[in-house]
């Protein structure tokens, strides 16, 4: 794709090479969603014919049959970012009506996919979750994709399942380490690699600290980057969840809050949301005090964020191309909504000359915890 941009497309079974120019000159769109909540998915639209070359010898020879590895990288300011390292999951061809109108479409998820396409049984007695997830990452099948394992401890050391009911697995690799990411209140994603070929499988909490990217603007004149910007603060969003404890000797019960939050997320904002919903913590019967306290604080992390953001923005004017599950600045909202936010999802929008991307935003409550934000 031409303008002040480069989109880069490698294909192949398992090892990759620069796509054939007559496949990359036919590009006509991309799209690509990365979200914290999901894997990330793409979608390629190609402009053919029934006698081009794409018809008549790539698509029958297998060059993009599903399972068939993607990777996109963009190029703003020649900083190369891989957009996604994924396979093909499904090929879509529309004829047209007319001469000139036909397509075909392309779509696919990132290398998670892989995860979940066998159903596993397999005992991960007395291993901790961190372990277990490094145990499973460590496959062959998984790193000849160039997928390297990064599981992170849970904050709160729990006993490993010496009855073996958790340590059991029955579904998929993936089913099985988003769950058990679930229960401690982590995540689980793939971060790829600045160049293409590798990627961190990474199992732990959300990333709100380090070093933001460059500052959204809005309403400032020359200085805005942004085409549009608009905040709720949502009242219903969080919820007080407490826990049931039985005190040793009188056998009485006590209901009492789980844990600080901060464990798993580092506040945000100077003034946090009310909690105005409570409710005790679900399925904790038979579970121990560290069981419990990772299951409260996984509850409470899924619903922390009361004070959302959704926008646009042109690649080109802003900069930078920017990133999900990581943290930025936004300036000229006003004292309220100024300050860091949790990147929860960002859409590639790419067409020849045009690189846009819608995005959505997360934090816990309102005022800037920072004094000033950086550019």
């Amino acid at each position: 794709m031409a303008g002040d941009f480069q989109l880069q497309l490698y294909l192949g079974k398992v090892a990759v090479l620069p796509a054939p120019a007559l496949l990359t000159d036919a590009l006509q769109s991309a799209k690509v969603i990365s979200s914290a909540r999901d894997r990330t998915g793409f979608q390629l639209t190609f402009a053919v014919s029934r006698n081009s070359p794409i018809t008549t010898t790539l698509l029958p020879a297998g060059l993009l049959d599903p399972e068939t590895r993607i990777i996109l990288v963009a190029l703003v300011r020649g900083l190369p970012q891989v957009l996604v390292d994924g396979v093909i999951t499904t090929q879509s061809m529309n004829p047209g009506t007319e001469p000139g109108t036909a397509t075909l479409t392309i779509t696919g998820e990132d290398l998670l996919v892989l995860l979940d396409l066998v159903k596993e049984r397999d005992n991960h007695l007395f291993l901790p979750p961190e372990l277990r997830v490094a145990k499973i990452l460590a496959k062959e099948k998984y790193f000849k994709y160039g997928i390297l394992p990064g599981a992170v401890a849970a904050v709160i050391p729990e006993i490993p399942d010496i009855a073996g009911q958790g340590a059991v697995q029955t579904d998929t690799d993936l089913k099985y380490l988003e769950r058990l990411a679930g229960e401690v209140g982590y995540t689980f994603y793939l971060i790829p690699n600045r160049l293409p070929g590798t990627s961190i499988a990474y199992w732990g909490p959300e990333i709100r600290i380090g070093v933001p990217q460059p500052a959204l603007t809005v309403d400032s004149g020359t200085a805005t980057n942004v085409e549009s910007l608009s905040f709720t603060m949502n009242g219903l969003a969080r919820t007080r969840w407490t826990m049931d404890i039985t005190i040793p000797f009188t056998k009485l019960t006590r209901s009492v809050s789980v844990p600080d939050l901060s464990l798993l997320r580092p506040p945000l904002a100077l003034r946090p949301a009310p909690q105005l919903k409570e409710a005790p913590l679900p399925s904790t019967a038979n579970k121990s005090f560290a069981e419990v306290s990772l299951l409260g604080l996984a509850a409470t992390a899924k619903e922390a964020d009361a004070v959302t953001a959704e926008g646009s923005l042109d690649v080109l004017r802003y900069g930078h191309i920017l990133r999900s599950r990581e943290l930025v600045g936004v300036r000229g909202a006003g004292l309220a909504y100024d300050g860091l936010y949790y990147v929860t999802s960002v859409t590639h929008d790419l067409q020849r000359g045009q690189y846009k991307q819608t995005f959505s935003l997360s934090r816990d409550g309102l005022v800037s915890l920072t004094q000033q934000v950086p550019t």
